[in-house]
């Protein structure tokens, strides 16, 4: 398939990108050194209006195509933006604000999408639990209607944004012997009686993010504040999950773009035995195989674009192969990019080392690559 971008898409991104690399890009070093969430970086995101991109304009957002996103997406990380406020920039916009947007009522988009479009509030999404990740129906989280309020009482874990989110939309189950069909979701914000989170985790990599456990002990959520509908949470979960199998995967293509460009300069400059490294096979190998996986992975990742934005239903199977591929290629290109580099690939002085620890979660998040396989496998011997 060709995907031929307007002309307007094409300024957009140049403009995204020229912003990234000289406005956020010089500030994500030390802010990963340091293992910090940066709101300076979070403000000039918002600014720029990428943390509203998908809701309509008269909520404050840009009612930009899903195509545009993903533009948005990798120009940031073809600048050197850290992986880990691309990550709080998904789990804020796509997981927290476009489920809101999707199926919230219009009250609730009304008194939500603004303050999140602008980034004035921080969102965040509550599905994993410690014994329900890849097994997501699996969740323990409960709420009980009881009176003019619905209780929450449970545990979720690895949230992205939880400590410094304002709302969240969590799923609890209504009734456990229903498994997945009593899944509900819910609008949880800070304040509510019974909700904390806990201690930022220390992570491998993208560091930027701020990840916590979320603590629901006879949470108070208002019966106005209940998402789509009782008993409707399943279907949502894997509306998200569309989202993180597909548009959240631009910055790590953009990020392969931006460790392409290191690695042909570095190759360039770089000198061993009177030559520069670039006369090697080795290193020309390396390269070319990082090549073909930006090309193919641009590919993957708007073909699923274009589709969504042409009203078609995400094919499971195709998000799984996409998700796969993606993360398990992107760690094998950050490797290549460490290699080439040598020794200097180990140090943080580099970006690739940032990009090479970052790229792990590419094999974790959304969904293991190991269940992609599972899926994979499940959908071609049915």
């Amino acid at each position: 398939m060709d995907f031929i971008f307007t002309d307007e898409q094409k300024m957009f991104r140049e403009t995204v990108y020229r912003y990234g690399k000289e406005e956020i890009a010089p500030l994500c070093e030390d802010a990963d050194l340091n293992g910090e969430f940066n709101f300076e970086i979070w403000n000039k995101l918002g600014e720029m209006g990428l943390l509203g991109l998908p809701f309509p304009e008269e909520l404050g957002g840009s009612g930009a195509d899903i195509v545009t996103c993903c533009l948005a997406g990798e120009a940031l990380g073809h600048a050197g933006v850290d992986g880990g406020h691309m990550l709080a920039l998904g789990a804020h916009t796509y997981l927290c604000a476009a489920t809101l947007n999707t199926f919230g009522t219009q009250e609730q988009k009304e008194k939500y999408i603004p303050k999140l479009a602008t980034g004035e509030w921080i969102g965040c999404m509550g599905l994993t639990e410690p014994g329900a990740g890849s097994d997501a129906a699996g969740l323990r989280t409960t709420a009980v209607k009881k009176g003019d309020k619905y209780i929450l009482n449970g545990s979720k874990t690895f949230i992205t944004n939880a400590p410094v989110a304002q709302v969240m939309v969590v799923y609890a189950t209504l009734d456990r012997a229903q498994k997945h069909q009593g899944i509900t979701a819910f609008i949880v914000e800070k304040d509510n009686p019974g909700f904390t989170t806990g201690q930022p985790f220390h992570k491998m990599g993208c560091r930027c993010s701020t990840t916590s456990e979320v603590f629901l002990e006879d949470c108070e959520v208002p019966l106005e504040n209940c998402l789509g509908g009782e008993y409707k949470g399943w279907t949502m979960a894997l509306s998200s999950v569309e989202w993180d199998r597909s548009t959240l995967l631009a910055p790590f293509f953009g990020t392969a773009l931006y460790s392409l460009d290191e690695c042909a300069r570095y190759a360039n400059e770089r000198q061993q035995f009177g030559r520069p490294i670039k006369s090697f096979q080795a290193v020309q190998h390396r390269i070319a195989n990082m090549k073909i996986f930006a090309e193919a992975a641009k590919l993957a990742i708007y073909r699923v674009a274009s589709s969504k934005d042409n009203g078609q239903l995400l094919n499971p199977l195709q998000a799984a192969v996409n998700k796969m591929y993606v993360g398990d290629e992107g760690c094998n290109m950050a490797t290549d990019s460490v290699m080439i580099h040598g020794g200097y690939g180990f140090m943080h002085e580099y970006p690739v080392e940032r990009n090479y620890r970052d790229s792990r979660l590419g094999t974790i998040g959304g969904g293991t690559s190991d269940i992609m396989r599972m899926i994979v496998s499940r959908m071609m011997l049915m």
